[in-house]
Order: structure tokens, then sequence, then C-alpha cells
């Protein structure tokens, strides 16, 4: 482990705390699969605030070529956190298609 600045790096996974290891990531795992509703973006309602991928703990909302939400929907989990953080209600949330 180093500082650069502020900033701590860890270079080996021995540098990590102990819980840092059983938090993990869903970077590498997609787990779309697990959702009862989608979040469907309005582009039209979007203004491109980013509350909306500031609340999402999937990290599965990415920006479009013309700034506005779109949803990664091999990691979204169907929270629907995204759709209640909303301020304009441009993300509704609908059932799964099978």
């Amino acid at each position: 482990m180093k500082r650069d600045g502020k900033k701590i790096i860890f270079e080996k996974a021995g540098d990590l705390p102990p819980m840092a290891m059983s938090l993990g990531t869903t970077e590498y795992n997609e787990t779309g699969s697990w959702r009862n509703e989608r979040p469907v973006v309005d582009s039209s309602k979007c203004t491109g605030c980013g509350i909306c991928w500031k609340f999402c703990p999937d990290i599965s909302i990415k920006e479009d070529a013309n700034g506005k939400a779109s949803i990664d929907y091999f990691f979204c989990k169907g929270c629907g956190i995204c759709a209640v953080e909303c301020p304009v209600k441009a993300i509704e949330m609908k059932e799964e298609e099978k």
C-alpha cells in the first residue's frame, strides 16, 4: 500500500482491509437475470442530470451519445432506486418480459 496525496493505492490483495475482500463487485458478473422489473428510460423526459447514476448500486446506468440515461441490463438487478430518485420521472419500472 502507498499514498498518493490523499489517495491510498492498494498494490496487492494483501494490502486490502479484510472486509474489502468480502464486498466484491458485479463488474464481471452479469447479474441482470435476477430482475422481476426493468427500468425503462423515456429519453424525451430525461434531462441528463445524473441523479439516477449517482444512486444506482450496480453502476448499471450509463450516458448515451446525447447525454441521457441508458440502462445496462446485463448488470441491472431491477431495484427501482433510479426510478424513485429521478426528479423528472423519466424512468419507469416495467415488468420483465419472459
